[in-house]
Parts: C-alpha cells; sequence; structure tokens
C-alpha cells in the first residue's frame, strides 16, 4: 500500500499529477490526498477546480481532497506532518500561464520533505 499527497496549486498541475498516477495506482491498496492551497493573490477557484479534477481524473481511487489557505511550503509541509504520506507529487511550478522552470515552491519543499517527491511536468499552456 502506498500513501501519496498530491500539492495542487491548479487544475494544470493536478491533471499532471493524475496522469502520473493512473498507470501507478492499485485501488484496492493505495491511498491519495490531494491538497490545494489558496494563495492570497491567486486566483479563489483555483484550489476548488484542482480538487474538482482530482475527484473525476482519479475516481478509481476516491482520493480525499482538502483546501488549505495561506502560504504553500508551510501548509504542504504541514499537510506532510498530518497524512504521513509515502510520496509526495508536485507540479514543477504553479502551473499558470506564463510560469516557467521549478518555481520556489518545488524549490523549497525538495529540500524540506524526508520523504520521496515527484516532480511531475506541465504540459504547455
Amino acid at each position: 500500500m502506498t500513501e501519496y499527497l498530491v500539492g495542487a496549486s491548479s487544475v494544470h498541475v493536478t491533471a499532471a499529477a493524475a496522469d502520473y498516477l493512473q498507470d501507478r495506482l492499485d485501488p484496492n491498496e493505495d491511498s491519495v490526498v490531494v491538497v490545494g492551497v489558496r494563495e492570497p493573490d491567486a486566483p479563489s477557484r483555483d484550489a476548488g477546480d484542482a480538487a474538482n479534477v482530482a475527484r473525476s481524473r482519479l475516481a478509481a481511487v476516491m482520493p480525499t481532497t482538502e483546501t488549505r489557505d495561506g502560504d504553500p511550503v508551510a501548509e504542504l509541509l504541514a499537510a506532510v506532518d498530518d497524512h504521513g504520506p509515502d510520496v509526495v507529487v508536485l507540479g514543477v511550478n504553479r502551473g499558470t500561464e506564463g510560469a516557467g522552470g521549478v518555481g520556489s515552491t518545488v524549490t523549497n519543499l525538495l529540500a524540506r520533505v524526508n520523504r520521496p517527491v515527484v516532480v511531475v511536468p506541465l504540459p504547455d499552456l
């Protein structure tokens, strides 16, 4: 049994994470929690829309979804502490138009998370 935590900042990040996980998940054994973080400067719908994408694309495992407010690094670290996943799955960046390269959130989390982290590429926007 593997427990995954997906950090979801947008529908694009969630879709890329779901694409990565779909062929790896055993619906009878594995679990997924999707944590959306609402940032003060981001569109308010992003975290909710990301949760909808997760429920749709990962329906076979019935993912748990939650939304947190605040700093993405702090909230995702708290989610890792709360849920104790085996693997953390993140998008390479926020997944919004104009975002490129490895984002600061991912860079900070890679330095601080004490378990495997998978960073998935995002489609071109």
